[in-house]
């Protein structure tokens, strides 16, 4: 179901009417957990611990930083930041993670849900453009009742999953409507990297699947007249070293099942960080020259609206999340 059958006059309007049916879908997920590619089936409202580590019981949540970022694509950041909210662990195990502190050694602060709302509340009142739940995929349920609290005090932002994309067609069911924007990562085109490399299954399948189902909830990117996205999707492509043959393959996929006008953001910020130094093919930064391959190429297949990055700037998107500020 799409939201665009009946008429909103503002996202506080809109979350709220769908928030309760999505909370509901949410906590039946939960009881025998299909959220991810996993499809672990963890009993998760009885504290059971999936793959994903995590124990909190749902009334509580362990998130590891919320702040403004001024990072993310520029029409989700504009001149005040966009809203981001980490989420500590993750449900896959890449072995190059820049947030390896969060998505793999847990740090983050176990917080009730009327305190996460006042994360969400506090982050309109400084000025940002949206609310960017980052990785949040195995942590929705208690998500989705905190931002209900949210809602209920007047919370009236875009919501952004910013996600590795591996989720299934249940957990998109249960966001329909309430996210505005998504924000789904597609790095891997050959299985046996993906398994290598962040212990997935399945992986294209699972994600080119999502990402559909993403884009025909959202449709493509609609800006507003100040060029700061109210709803649509940006794909996230990080292109990796010695692995063009796999980005290629990627952005041939992205045309043939009609993503050639869906924004697609090439990132170069590629750094081995965490374990990747034990992988020979990928324990070194990206050259110039294979990024600027991947990039024509997508242009020479003939997409539309291509955000590129400066290979330089990789130094800037290393956070350290032992600090209140990380990205500083």
């Amino acid at each position: 179901m799409k939201f665009f059958d009946k008429n909103f006059n503002s996202y506080n309007e809109k979350h709220l009417y769908y928030i309760d049916s999505a909370i509901e879908k949410a906590k039946a997920l939960y009881d025998s957990c299909i959220c991810c590619g996993h499809l672990c089936k963890t009993d998760r409202n009885n504290n059971k611990i999936g793959r994903c580590k995590i124990f909190e019981d749902t009334s509580h949540i362990k998130v590891a930083s919320h702040t403004l970022h001024f990072g993310e694509e520029p029409m989700l950041v504009g001149n005040t930041g966009s809203g981001t909210v980490f989420f500590s662990n993750c449900n896959l195990s890449c072995v190059f993670c820049q947030n390896y502190q969060i998505s793999s050694e847990g740090i983050g602060e176990v917080i009730d849900l009327d305190k996460l709302s006042s994360y969400f509340l506090d982050l309109e009142r400084e000025g940002a453009n949206n609310i960017n739940l980052v990785s949040a995929t195995h942590v929705i349920y208690p998500v989705l009742k905190a931002l209900k609290i949210a809602l209920l005090n007047g919370l009236n932002l875009p919501i952004v999953y910013n996600t590795n994309g591996y989720d299934t067609n249940e957990l998109l069911d249960c966001l329909n409507a309430i996210v505005d924007i998504y924000l789904p990562d597609l790095k891997y085109f050959n299985n046996d990297n993906a398994i290598k490399y962040s212990r997935a299954e399945n992986y294209f399948d699972v994600v080119i699947n999502a990402i559909t189902i993403m884009k025909n909830q959202v449709g493509d990117l609609i800006l507003d007249e100040n060029d700061i996205a109210k709803s649509g999707i940006i794909i996230r492509h990080l292109v990796l070293p010695n692995n063009e043959s796999d980005s290629y393959d990627i952005l041939i996929e992205l045309k043939e099942r009609g993503f050639l006008n869906s924004y697609i953001s090439l990132m170069s910020q590629y750094s081995p960080e965490f374990t990747a130094k034990d992988y020979d093919n990928i324990n070194r930064k990206l050259y110039v020259k294979e990024y600027n391959e991947v990039l024509n190429f997508a242009l020479d297949l003939g997409f539309e609206n291509i955000l590129g990055q400066e290979i330089e700037s990789s130094e800037n998107y290393l956070p350290d999340f032992r600090k209140d500020k990380p990205f500083e």
